[in-house]
């Protein structure tokens, strides 16, 4: 499917006709062109042939049952990874990519280590959306949350992101209030800036991973030209410019940054510079060839440890161990 393909053949046709696909493609959610009656024989015989609804992907599902990954193929053959994840209380979040690859190279993040190919145009984003609203749909349900956490680094591609959103948010498409739409940052400076002026008034979260320079340097080269105090000083205009809370995401890796020092460190950073409306987010990292996850004795003890700091923190629940879909877990099985 190629909703840029679409949009280029539309505008040469009346809004009104636009809207009626657009009304079929989110709202009633058609996966063939025949499913729809109220285009002209002309429109219609063009979208057939230049523009199937088909979404290409490979589907992988857990054991439970509660994650899903999609390795969606694009229409110029590039793979991306994207994850719906089953809550307890019936929240079904997707976690979308921005990119094809990543140019960051994180040394935790399989998505970094097979570079970076491409950004995503909205439309791509979008299709990530929509082939989990298709299939939810069978089930009487729907998409309730998005986060921006796949492969690719949102403010590497704001354009395109912010459009994403609007597409997400409109009552006509996906109809997703701001407050179930989160971006996470692994910490560009300027995005943080631009991102303070949106009206969307969504989620923001930041990956922080270390709360020394040297460390966090070792782990995220993106630190070297967005140090780690300079990002914390944009994110506190953030919150005082915005009033929202910021997610301070840490991902639990065992020996690397989870030491009582570690901990403490982080305390008093977070105090410092942030000083109110944040929270921390414990990530059980999944096992690969490099690292390891903390155990969830020493989670704990980090936890423990962040609260009698008077810090408010929350451990992730882990999803889609068993089918790499876990945080930093996504990458295409192909060479882009």
């Amino acid at each position: 499917m190629n909703l840029e393909k679409i949009n280029q053949i539309l505008e040469s046709y009346p809004p009104f006709r636009r809207k009626q696909v657009y009304d079929a493609i989110f709202h009633r959610l058609i996966s063939d062109w025949s499913e729809i009656s109220n285009l002209s024989k002309e429109l219609l015989e063009m979208l057939k042939k230049e523009c199937p609804l088909e979404i290409k992907a490979k589907i992988f599902q857990t054991k439970d049952k509660k994650t899903i990954k999609a390795a969606i193929k694009l229409s110029d053959d590039k793979e991306i990874e994207t994850v719906l994840m089953r809550h307890k209380d019936n929240r079904n979040t997707v976690c979308v990519s921005c990119q094809v690859g990543c140019a960051l190279d994180c040394a935790f993040c399989s998505t970094g280590q097979q570079g970076f190919c491409r950004n995503l145009s909205a439309e791509e984003i979008i299709l990530q959306a929509l082939f989990f609203t298709r299939l939810l749909k069978k089930e009487g349900k729907r998409i309730t949350n998005v986060v921006f956490m796949g492969m690719g680094e949102p403010f590497l591609n704001y354009d395109n992101v912010m459009k994403t959103i609007t597409w997400l948010k409109d009552k006509n498409k996906f109809n997703i209030g701001s407050r179930q739409i989160s971006v996470s940052t692994s910490g560009i400076i300027d995005g943080i800036k631009k991102f303070a002026d949106e009206p969307l008034q969504v989620n923001l979260a930041f990956s922080l991973h270390a709360a020394d320079n040297d460390l966090r340097q070792s782990l995220m080269p993106v630190n070297i030209s967005n140090k780690l105090n300079d990002v914390l000083d944009e994110l506190a205009k953030y919150i005082k410019k915005t009033n929202r809370r910021v997610m301070i995401e840490y991902l639990m890796l065992k020996g690397i940054n989870d030491s009582e020092k570690n901990v403490y460190d982080l305390a008093a950073l977070l105090k410092k510079k942030l000083h109110r409306l944040f929270f921390v987010n414990l990530i059980t990292y999944n096992p690969t060839k490099k690292f390891q996850p903390s155990s969830q004795k020493e989670i704990n003890a980090f936890k423990n440890i962040l609260e009698k700091e008077g810090i408010e923190v929350v451990q992730r629940y882990r999803f889609g161990a068993d089918i790499k879909a876990a945080c930093g877990q996504l990458a295409s099985n192909k060479k882009n």
